[in-house]
């Protein structure tokens, strides 16, 4: 017998699913949920519950409940109600509660579809989006979105754009979203990323160099601290015989003089590019120390396929068990199985720390590593 609010439960998880489906005006309608309603035996025995779940059912308001009767040897003539069914996406809005979000969804669903007919199918999967936006915000995707067809070329910074409240920070979580419209628009490669979809320059790319060696300060001119794009790094020329590539900026800043060194600190998944420095290339030893999390090791695989002779640097099981009270959670792990270019240990390490081997989603941050403990690490690197 499944009462009013497992059915519910049930028509809420089909609007979860398919309510982006239904903007259109799609739809397989009435929706029909079965009843589940016993037989004789059953009612028999459980009387006192069956007599509720029909009352719970004869008070119901939303969708049509069919009845049926049934001719019992005992218990004779009853009413029995045997479905639901919502006739409509509109009346499923209401049974759920969810009128107003979606006829905000419906309506901005229509604009744009007819505004931009080949972007239909993509928002469809956008129905957070179109339901829940404010006006203020869905206006100014659909200036930007407009503004960036007219002009597929501007080649201008992003905040040169006349877009009424554009600013940096809403532009950087919203490049996926309007990087998708614009290569749909434009029938773009799915590779193509926001900035050449829409015509526009791209900050170059910088990255922070610490030289620790007062000889090699004098290479650039005395210079012991330099931000500077890719191309001009890579153009320096730099005698390194030993480069420390770290995650987090204040442990780069921690570093003390060391004879022959330079320590780059790169972000993430950046370090894609580090391969076009070539005093990196011809350094006698690189090693990279990242947080002990999924992603940092995959961090280290990606670098190492760029540079076979990169090592890692604390992060080891050892280090990670001996400073348990520091850890904390990793938001998002590594979806990989495994990861290419790991050794062995750090595979293990890998697999352990996404199958919970330790702990759910244990992380360990560079910067809580003691700075003692690192620096007499390091020491060890330079002694060897």
């Amino acid at each position: 017998m499944r009462s009013p609010e497992q059915a519910l439960a049930l028509l809420r998880g089909h609007w979860q699913r398919q309510a982006g489906d239904w903007l259109d005006g799609s739809g397989d309608w009435p929706l029909r949920v079965p009843l589940a309603a016993p037989g004789e035996r059953q009612a028999s025995a459980h009387w006192a519950a069956f007599e509720a779940w029909r009352s719970a059912w004869k008070d119901w308001r939303g969708g049509d409940v069919s009845w049926a009767e049934r001719r019992w040897p005992l218990l004779g003539r009853q009413a029995v109600p045997e479905a639901l069914a919502v006739p409509s996406a509109e009346a499923l809005a209401g049974v759920l509660g969810e009128t107003v979000r979606w006829q905000r969804a419906r309506a901005r669903f229509a604009a744009w579809a007819q505004r931009w007919p080949v972007l239909a199918a993509g928002l469809r999967r956008q129905y957070e989006l179109l339901a829940d936006a404010d006006d203020t915000e869905f206006a100014r995707l659909g200036d930007m979105l407009a503004w960036l067809q007219a002009h597929p070329a501007s080649n201008l910074f992003a905040r040169q754009l006349p877009v009424a409240g554009l600013d940096s920070k809403w532009l950087e979580t919203r490049t996926g979203l309007l990087g998708d419209w614009l290569r749909t628009l434009s029938d773009l490669p799915r590779d193509t990323d926001f900035w050449r979809a829409g015509g526009l320059r791209r900050e170059p790319e910088r990255l922070r160099l610490r030289v620790l060696d007062p000889a090699l300060r004098a290479c650039v001119g005395g210079l012991g601290d330099i931000h500077a794009r890719f191309d001009e790094l890579a153009a320096l020329a730099l005698p390194v015989r030993r480069v420390f590539i770290v995650e987090n900026k204040q442990t780069g800043l921690a570093f003390d003089d060391l004879p022959g060194a330079v320590v780059l600190m790169a972000r993430g998944y950046a370090v894609d590019r580090l391969h076009e420095l070539p005093w990196l290339r011809a350094a006698a030893s690189v090693h990279y120390w990242g947080d002990l999390d999924t992603h940092g090791l995959a961090i280290l695989g990606r670098l190492r396929g760029h540079l076979p002779q990169v090592q890692s640097l604390l992060m080891d099981e050892a280090t990670l068990l001996a400073h348990r009270a520091l850890w904390v959670t990793e938001p998002q792990p590594h979806r990989a199985d495994t990861i290419e270019h790991l050794g062995a240990t750090e595979q293990v390490l890998y697999r352990g720390l996404r199958g919970d081997r330790w702990g759910v989603r244990v992380r360990l941050e560079q910067e809580r590593i003691g700075w003692d403990v690192a620096w007499a690490r390091i020491g060890q690197l330079l002694a060897g």
